[in-house]
C-alpha cells in the first residue's frame, strides 16, 4: 500500500471528498467474515464481501455481472431492489423489497452459511459447526429447530425462498438467484 501526500491539496476539502483507506475482504465464509472482522477492528473501514460478483456490484451498481435477476414484485414496485433476499449480518436482519425481519444470531449464521453457496447441499453436522463453532454436542435436531423457525421468518417476508431437506444428505435453499450477505 502507498500513500500520496495530499495534505496541501485537501486541506481545505470537504471531509467527505478527502482520500481515505478501505480495506476490502471477499471470502464466502461466515466465519472467515467474522475473524477478518476482529483483526482489522479500528485499523480502517472494512468491507467484506461473499464473492467478487458483490463487490462488483457495489462498485458499479447496475452494471450487468452475471444473469440477470428475475422480476418480482418489489422491482416492479419501484423499490430499486434487484428482487434479492438481502441479509443484513451486522443488523442481524434479513430484507426482501421493502419487508425486513430480525434474525437471531444463530439464524443469521445459518442463513448466511447457506447463502455462501445457495445451491450447495449442506449436511447437518456442516451447518451445526457453521452455527454453534466447536459445541461438544452436534444434534441435528439443533439444525432442525433452528430451520423450522428460519423458514416461518422466511415465509413471512414472502421471499420464496426457503431452506429444504434433501434426504439422506442435508439442506438446501430453494433460491438460486444469490442472496446477497452485508456486513454492514
Amino acid at each position: 500500500m502507498t500513500t500520496d501526500d495530499t495534505s496541501a491539496t485537501t486541506a481545505g476539502a470537504d471531509p467527505a471528498e478527502r482520500p481515505f483507506s478501505l480495506v476490502i475482504g471477499v471470502t464466502p465464509s461466515p466465519a472467515e467474515r467474522l475473524r477478518l472482522t476482529e483483526l482489522l477492528d479500528g485499523v480502517a473501514p472494512l468491507l467484506i464481501v461473499a464473492d467478487l460478483d458483490e463487490l462488483r456490484e457495489l462498485i458499479n451498481p447496475g452494471v450487468d455481472v452475471g444473469p440477470a435477476p428475475v422480476p418480482d414484485s418489489a422491482t416492479a414496485a419501484g423499490t430499486g431492489l434487484d428482487g434479492a433476499l438481502v441479509i443484513d449480518a451486522g443488523r442481524s436482519t434479513a430484507r426482501w423489497g421493502d419487508r425486513e425481519v430480525a434474525l437471531t444470531r444463530l439464524e443469521r449464521d445459518l442463513l448466511t452459511c447457506l447463502t455462501t453457496e445457495p445451491v450447495r447441499v449442506w449436511s447437518y453436522a456442516e451447518l451445526h459447526h457453521a452455527v454453534w463453532h466447536d459445541a461438544p454436542t452436534r444434534r441435528r435436531s439443533d439444525v432442525q429447530s433452528l430451520v423450522k423457525r428460519l423458514r416461518r421468518k422466511l415465509d413471512g417476508l414472502g421471499t420464496g425462498v426457503t431452506v429444504v431437506a434433501v434426504r439422506d444428505v442435508g439442506l438446501r435453499l430453494t433460491d438460486h438467484r444469490r442472496p446477497r450477505v452485508r456486513g454492514d
